[in-house]
């Protein structure tokens, strides 16, 4: 048998190397539809993993039985909620329009701003110059652009079915994460110690940890400024305030924020004269802004010891260069970072050992 030569040669090397990128590149590019919902699935499963192992051993330790209460778990909180919220808007739909047509809306007077001292009365003046004599034009302006309803209603349909084709892969891939998460997490540890002996297996602890930390906040933070935003809704007397308030829920979770329901809130109470119940809802939605920030923050830094600044620069950089996907990622690369920093620095071991990270999660840092 012939042996292969312990050196190569530059060109052997390099053809190598061109041969793993370009197969890198075409897995990457064949997977590039299930990224989002593998990612998705892998951070709900992730997370969820303890939960999932306690309900294994409740459930006479059946990997079928537990398997399938998490899949009807994530469908009551995923999948159920979205069609009730879909079905509600449909329903009501029809009362909003009879609604709107039975209603004659008016400019605004908006008396408060002679209220300004210095620059208030002009200010006032000159709303009511531009809505008394621009207002017509405007409108004559802004008519030719009502014909793009329909295409702007079928591209949202279309983004409708594809997040909803998008949640069917998630609770797929959730279901197979579960069935075979100790392999998986087994070839996983593997990986990463081959790659990093010393390091690879805390790293993979460090960032399961940011994981599970951003993954609880988000849902903490999203319901309690949901349902915070509908008793401001509530208080101020908009209408739908039911219905608008799952949809905050829903917005909040999926990282929208609450403001996408809030700000025309405010606008429609300005804008019928309530003046009161619009300043209400203003100053609350502010509150709630900053409530949002601090609490994530909080509860990140509750599930995982890192300085609280890093983490919000995690979240905002993170959302900011990746999407949604990037309030998971930016966290944990951050979190990777610093550590690793951190002991360059001290020159002291700042990890620590932990096994089989994803059967038994009794050892794993709180």
């Amino acid at each position: 048998m012939k042996h292969m030569p312990k050196h190569r040669d530059l060109p052997d090397i390099t053809l190598s190397l061109l041969f793993i990128c370009l197969m890198s590149i075409m897995c990457l590019w064949i997977l590039k539809p299930f990224i989002i919902s593998f990612t998705w699935g892998s951070m709900i499963v992730i997370t969820t993993w303890p939960l999932f192992l306690k309900i294994q051993r409740v459930l006479w330790k059946k990997r079928l039985l537990a398997v399938l209460v998490m899949a009807l778990t994530l469908i009551l909180v995923f999948i159920i909620p979205i069609i009730l919220l879909i079905n509600s808007v449909i329903k009501n739909s029809s009362l909003l329009m009879i609604w709107l047509n039975t209603r004659h809306f008016e400019s605004p007077q908006l008396y408060w701003l002679n209220t300004i001292p210095i620059i208030g009365q002009k200010f006032y003046l000159y709303y009511h110059d531009l809505v008394d004599a621009s207002g017509k034009t405007l409108l004559a302006q802004l008519q030719p652009y009502a014909g793009r309803t329909t295409s702007f209603v079928l591209s949202q349909a279309k983004h409708l079915g594809r997040f909803m084709i998008h949640l069917g892969l998630m609770l797929t891939s959730s279901v197979c994460l579960y069935w075979y998460g100790d392999k998986i997490g087994e070839n996983i540890q593997c990986f990463a110690v081959t790659v990093s002996p010393k390091y690879g297996q805390s790293v993979l602890v460090l960032g399961i940890q940011a994981i599970r930390a951003v993954s609880c906040a988000i849902v903490i933070t999203g319901c309690a400024q949901g349902l915070l935003g509908g008793i401001g809704l509530s208080i101020s007397g908009v209408p739908f305030a039911t219905i608008l308030t799952v949809v905050m829920i829903f917005s909040c979770l999926v990282q929208l924020g609450s403001l996408i329901v809030l700000i025309p809130a405010i606008i429609w109470l300005y804008w019928t004269g309530d003046n009161t119940g619009g300043t209400v809802l203003l100053i609350w939605s502010v509150l709630l802004s900053a409530l949002e920030t601090v609490m994530r923050s909080f509860l990140i830094k509750k599930g995982i010891d890192l300085p609280i600044i890093l983490i919000l620069v995690g979240i905002i950089g993170g959302l900011l260069s990746f999407g949604m996907i990037g309030l998971f990622i930016g966290p944990v690369v951050l979190s990777v970072s610093y550590r690793f920093i951190l002991s360059w620095i001290k020159k002291y071991p700042i990890f620590y050992d932990n096994d089989n990270i994803l059967i038994d999660q009794s050892k794993m840092k709180k």
